[in-house]
């Protein structure tokens, strides 16, 4: 899918844990070869072109292809896999396939692990007795530092915005590049909605922070044109992300 995914379980290795790792990353694989954009074989780049039916897909496209809907329905048509006159669900599908990927480990007896899709995680458990997870995130107006630290446990967190890939969030509204945030962080207890909603918090701008309120169980930190970060009053912030708009940001 373009990316980079990474594992962290914090148990001894067991004849269990290992076939549930060998498992997820053998998932991993299959969602990639199912749908990845990049691939031209891949069953939703066929089912883009019109050389593959949706019936003739594997079960998941299917599903996924639900969760999308749903998650366009509850964000008022600024989540959509078909953005730009193209199917790619890659808004949800990774979240999804790391949230399958962490419930392996966790049912073979691996519950504090950690499972990142290219800056996209869910944490599980805690990783040593009585420590929560802590998870820093980019500064998009300073590569290379953070912004801020969350902590908790059993959560996901999920990133959007242009700070490292440049401006590819659109718009399904308008088919144009979304350029009311720089980045936007959510927060909560499944990464499949956390990373659609963070897509869709991208589109709404500013008035994401409004939006997340009827999302419960998840918080939202975002970060302006101006450089301003804003959160929601229960992200789980740890280290300093308030600040006044920067003048080198450009809009």
């Amino acid at each position: 899918m373009g990316t980079v995914f990474s594992f962290d379980l914090r148990h001894r290795p067991t004849p269990a844990t290992q076939a549930a790792l060998a498992e997820a990353v053998a998932w991993l694989h299959h969602v990639d070869r199912t749908f990845s954009t990049y691939r031209p074989d891949s069953a939703i780049s066929r089912i883009d072109n019109g050389s593959m039916r949706l019936a003739d897909a594997p079960q998941e496209v299917g599903h996924v292809l639900w969760l999308c809907e749903r998650a366009e329905r509850d964000t008022r048509g600024c989540f959509s896999a078909r953005a730009g006159n193209r199917l790619d669900p890659s808004g949800l599908v990774k979240g999804w396939a790391v949230e399958q990927a962490y419930a392996m480990l966790r049912a073979a007896g691996a519950p504090n692990s950690l499972v990142n899709g290219g800056g996209d995680i869910r944490l599980g458990g805690e990783p040593a007795p009585g420590l929560p997870w802590r998870v820093g995130i980019a500064d998009p107006c300073r590569p290379g530092r953070l912004l801020a630290t969350v902590e908790g446990r059993d959560f996901a967190v999920a990133t959007s915005g242009g700070a490292e890939r440049g401006p590819h969030v659109l718009d399904p509204r308008t088919g144009r590049a979304a350029h009311r945030l720089l980045a936007a962080t959510v927060t909560g207890p499944d990464l499949t909605w956390a990373d659609s909603w963070a897509t869709a918090a991208v589109v709404l701008g500013p008035d994401a922070h409004t939006w997340i309120a009827s999302r419960p169980g998840y918080e939202l930190l975002t970060v302006g044109l101006d450089g301003q970060a804003r959160r929601s009053c229960g992200f789980p912030l740890t280290g300093p992300a308030e600040r006044t708009a920067r003048r080198d940001v450009t809009p």
